[in-house]
């Protein structure tokens, strides 16, 4: 498919800005197979949605204050978004400035603490701290929440709550994995009281999830790595879910190119820690997840590509379509989707 074929029209003033009081506030578009047209809910409904024996899988990275304002040798300024953290004193950044940093030149963060940029890694570029500070502190203590392009204002202080899951707990991402802004802990215990397991799987959301698709083929896109842990016991739960005749659902793409990765042999899913690059096209045969939670993307980018594998082309942008007509908050502050997978060929396995 062309990339023009994943365009939808959005209107500037539907991109949320703010998150919604409360998080299951947020509306949800669902999107079943046994329906003709979506339906109109809430996050709050979501409950009625499970079934006993069904399994929730979350991604459980956080977010880490990975902006870093500081200053060339040169005098000029300079921001650093750190990508990935390799060591107490290395990391991989981008780096904004009018020019690029040379090889071997000096960055000064926060007033006093430099930094020597050693190598150039693709789009990225590798930092080494050389005082006795370590890159932990230096965010806890000066970085910045990496709110995305399209939130047009500076963090806040509730942004330090709400741009996190409440479940998140393995820092690494400089991005949310936003379908699970909505999930609280009220609906969590309610889940568990009622027989529905939870399991988890961490993929670090890197800046790359913002980057757009240049190529008119998509099928010659490049997609970015991402850190991934699929754990033995999420592998187990997933299997027994299977067994037992429940769902896998899946909150967040995130989630669904984790899964996917680790079963990518298609014979069946296997505990997994690594790197992933899976760019998931219409044609793609799903491994695991039968039901996505998500939210609504932007136009021609690689999340909105994989939703309508996911969920058949046609169908969604159709509902992107209605989402519109119907004023629903997009994008990372935005409103969800609750997708059926089209078609149901799921691995099996024990």
């Amino acid at each position: 498919m062309d990339l023009a074929d994943f365009d939808y029209f959005l209107p500037k003033q539907l991109v949320a800005q703010e998150p919604a009081l409360n998080r299951r506030d947020a509306r949800l578009l669902v999107l079943n197979e046994s329906e003709k047209s979506p339906s109109h809910c809430r996050v709050g409904d979501l409950f009625s949605f499970f079934k006993p024996g069904d399994l929730l899988v979350l991604n459980d990275t956080r977010v880490i204050k990975a902006r870093l304002k500081g200053q060339k040798s040169t005098g000029g300024q300079i921001e650093i978004l750190v990508e990935r953290i390799l060591s107490d004193k290395i990391a991989l950044v981008h780096m904004r400035s009018n020019r690029a940093p040379k090889i071997g030149s000096c960055v000064t963060l926060a007033g006093d603490i430099d930094v020597v940029v050693t190598a150039r890694v693709g789009q990225l570029f590798q930092v080494e701290i050389v005082s006795v500070h370590v890159f932990d502190r230096i965010l806890n203590s000066y970085g910045q929440l990496p709110l995305p392009p399209y939130i047009e204002r500076e963090p806040n202080g509730d942004d330090a709550s709400r741009y996190q899951t409440v479940y998140s707990r393995v820092p690494g991402a400089i991005a949310a994995p936003t379908a699970g802004l909505h999930i609280d802990r009220l609906l969590i215990d309610q889940l568990l009281d009622y027989g529905v397991c939870i399991s988890y799987v961490t993929l670090h959301v890197g800046a790359g999830t913002f980057r757009p698709v240049k190529s008119s083929d998509i099928r010659k896109h490049k997609m970015h790595t991402e850190r991934v842990v699929v754990t033995t016991s999420t592998v187990d739960a997933i299997k027994k879910t299977r067994n037992n005749g429940g769902r896998v659902i899946g909150v967040g793409t995130t989630v669904v190119r984790a899964l996917e990765t680790a079963a990518k042999s298609g014979e069946c899913i296997e505990a997994y820690d690594g790197e992933t690059d899976l760019f998931i096209t219409p044609g793609f045969e799903f491994q695991v997840v039968d039901i996505l939670m998500t939210n609504f993307h932007l136009p021609r980018s690689t999340l909105l590509i994989l939703v309508c594998a996911f969920a058949g082309f046609e169908r969604t942008m159709s509902a992107y379509r209605i989402a519109v007509q119907n004023n629903y908050r997009f994008f990372s502050y935005g409103d969800a989707m609750w997708l059926d997978r089209k078609i149901l060929t799921g691995f099996g396995g024990s």
